[in-house]
């Protein structure tokens, strides 16, 4: 099942995306929410009527740096030897057709697409065994970073925290095998990333074992798991979009932060 957020006519609601021309997709309206036992209301609206929101609104996103190693090697980084967490705030989501604000704090925008997985109950100390029971699916996710700021303070806060520095949607794919998926990032329209979700270093059961050793995960909380090779700048009036096999296209333009 897709599961998108979405709002029309200034109410906010979850709904089953249905339907497979993108031209006739249409929300089956969820009563409750997607973390809990819930109905599909009958009650349908087009797609193209409403506004996509990011698909969760998550406590934290824990993103996982260095998890494929050409990308690693790109960067001049040694891959790490185990899973290597840092965050994201919540004021850094933003949804599909949100535009990413160019911070003023830098001059060196780059682009990193990543499969997003997405909570679905709360959980702590995790085996690999029911790592599969505590998901509700995948979504994907542009963790855009200040390279610049990035090389020049160390630690990586204000570089991938900033505002509007974590696109993620357009909606949840709950029905997915994540092994071996493939990720491509286009820049208006050129390739500039492309890979498979099984070149992960860490793959995603270790990286949810290794995060809920230390901290408890809470229904739409996002996990971040690395970016493939082939990340580069963004400029103003850059489209950018991520797409991943069985979920779908996120798009987002860069504008200049106003």
């Amino acid at each position: 099942m897709r599961i998108a957020r979405f709002s029309i006519d200034g109410n906010v609601a979850f709904g089953a995306v249905e339907g497979d021309k993108p031209d006739e997709l249409v929300l089956d309206i969820i009563k409750g929410i997607p973390f809990a036992d819930f109905e599909l209301s009958g009650t349908k609206v087009p797609l193209s009527k409403v506004r996509l929101l990011p698909p969760v609104l998550p406590n934290k996103v824990v993103a996982f740096g260095r998890n494929y190693a050409e990308h690693a090697r790109e960067l001049g980084n040694e891959a790490p030897d185990a899973p290597f967490a840092f965050f994201k705030p919540s004021t850094s989501v933003i949804g599909h057709g949100d535009e990413i604000q160019y911070p003023a704090f830098s001059e060196e925008l780059h682009h990193e697409a990543e499969l997003a997985v997405v909570i679905g109950r709360m959980c702590r100390e995790v085996p690999r065994e029911r790592v599969k029971d505590v998901v509700l699916g995948y979504t994907c996710a542009n963790d855009i970073t200040a390279r610049d700021v990035q090389r020049r303070e160390k630690q990586w806060a204000r570089a991938k925290g900033f505002d509007t520095s974590c696109p993620l949607g357009p909606w949840v794919e709950t029905g997915l095998e994540p092994g071996d998926l493939t990720i491509q990032l286009t820049v208006n329209g050129q390739q500039r990333q492309l890979g498979r979700t099984s070149e992960m270093i860490h793959p995603i059961e270790d990286l949810i074992v290794n995060i809920s050793e230390a901290m408890t995960l809470l229904p739409g909380d996002v996990i971040l798991t690395g970016t493939p090779a082939g990340v580069g700048p963004l400029a103003v009036g850059d489209e950018v979009s991520v797409s991943i096999e069985g979920i779908g296209t996120l798009t987002n333009k860069v504008v200049k932060r106003g």
